[in-house]
């Protein structure tokens, strides 16, 4: 190759071979960057939101103290069947005349025994199997009475629960937007301090009051999880808090019924109140059958013999009938039915204190309900837009120059108190509702 040709032929072979280099490494860092770039990053699963109906499903299902109730019934239940059976007959077996000693120079010791079978049976008089009955069924109608009343006062502590996770949600959403917008003032101060428009002491006051946002904020969160950890407790679930989440109105109505019309429904749907009018009827029941029970009752009994009578020799297969009766001398029964008389008037006085305490509930729960209505109407129709309205003006003059630190500060905090206090009375109208549902014995408020 002449000698020009090599020189230009070089260099140029050396560049290719730089590039080609070059790229190669180019393309060997960016391979692992594309890769990692491709591969998707785990996702944290969303947590399961439940409504109401799901959580109210989950805990009838699942909470062991209505478990536990129903479990109650079926054992009253079994004690009807009990309370139900008959007499069973009696079967005896009789050997007689069996010789025990010579007699005239005589011994057949079994030549003149005799073996009789007998069969007897006790007759109830004036219906105690009946009413044994009676009360044993009025008791499983008791039982579950109160089994339902227990489920009633569960099922406001888990309604509690579920307003506390919404009512510590709508505090947490509301301290994270106070805290940001709080961090936008402080950045805008932070510029006007670099500019030279503030003291170094105004900036040093706006820092140190986010504290309070800031623990305005953890205690949200704390608040939140707690009432999580409540309403798992009810329903007797394991899972972790951050795995559920619960959805509903967060809102309060202004629409209530009539006093009387709550406490017309609460009279027939309460269970504590059935409870103590069927305990009022089982205590008849009981001094009926105790009234029974005094009676005498008849045994009968029948039974054959092969022997001969001494009055009819020849007859050796024969039978026999009798009728025991007790004496009824001495009433042995007579303290059962005093005390079984008294108990129906204590029963009675246990009904009337129901009936009294039904109606304590529910116009307790109604007076509530109304002084919560009453309070959040002005809130939602003028408090809260004020609150905004103060907060926004006093920023703009403190900004330019019309209001003093003190002023700005106080309008932050009253924006904070009235918001804070507004979420605060929907969660206490939404526990006063469910404490209105919990006074009628069912939902009458959503």
């Amino acid at each position: 190759m002449p000698r020009f040709l090599w020189r230009n032929f070089v260099p140029r072979f050396a560049g290719y071979i730089a590039g080609y280099a070059a790229l190669a490494a180019v393309l060997t860092g960016a391979l692992p960057a594309l890769s990692q770039q491709q591969t998707p990053a785990p996702q944290t699963p969303l947590p399961q939101l439940w409504t109401w109906d799901q959580v109210k499903s989950n805990f009838e299902i699942n909470n062991p103290t209505v478990r536990a109730g129903f479990l109650n019934i079926d054992e009253l239940k079994a004690e009807e069947i009990t309370a139900n059976l008959r007499p069973n007959p009696g079967f005896s077996f009789t050997a007689d005349g069996t010789q025990v000693a010579p007699s005239h120079g005589v011994w057949a010791p079994f030549a003149g025994t005799d073996l009789s079978p007998s069969v007897s049976q006790l007759f109830e008089r004036r219906h105690k199997r009946g009413l044994r009955y009676d009360a044993a069924k009025q008791g499983t109608a008791i039982g579950a009475a109160q089994a339902a009343d227990t489920e009633r006062t569960l099922l406001f502590n888990l309604r509690s629960a579920f307003v506390g996770i919404l009512q510590a949600k709508a505090v947490l959403h509301l301290a994270q937007d106070n805290l940001g917008y709080y961090d936008k003032i402080l950045k805008v101060s932070s510029d006007r301090f670099e500019a030279g428009d503030i003291a170094q002491i105004d900036l040093d006051r706006l820092e140190l009051q986010r504290l309070q946002y800031e623990s305005d904020l953890q205690n949200a969160i704390v608040n939140l999880r707690t009432t999580k950890i409540n309403l798992l407790a009810l329903l007797d679930d394991r899972r972790t808090i951050d795995s559920f989440d619960v959805d509903g109105t967060f809102d309060f109505s202004e629409q209530l019924v009539a006093l009387d019309d709550y406490r017309s429904d609460a009279l027939k749907a309460r269970p504590d109140l059935r409870a103590a009018v069927l305990t009022v009827e089982q205590a008849e029941t009981n001094y009926k059958l105790a009234e029974a029970n005094g009676s005498t009752d008849p045994t009968i009994g029948i039974w054959y013999t092969h022997n001969g009578s001494f009055n009819n020799p020849d007859a050796l297969n024969t039978i026999g009938a009798s009728v025991s009766i007790p004496l009824r001398i001495f009433d042995r029964n007579q303290g059962e039915k005093q005390r079984t008389k008294v108990d129906i008037t204590h029963s009675q006085k246990l009904e009337r204190a129901a009936e009294n305490q039904v109606y304590s509930d529910v116009d307790t729960a109604y007076a509530t309900v109304v002084s919560n209505i009453a309070l959040l109407k002005p809130y939602k129709e003028k408090y809260l837009a004020q609150a905004v309205r103060i907060r926004d003006t006093v920023l703009f003059s403190y900004q330019h120059g019309g209001a003093s630190l003190l002023d700005f500060l106080n309008a932050e905090s009253d924006y904070r108190t009235v918001q804070l206090s507004y979420v605060n009375l929907i969660g206490a109208y939404l526990t006063a509702a469910a404490q209105m549902n919990q006074a009628v014995g069912r939902e009458v408020i959503p």
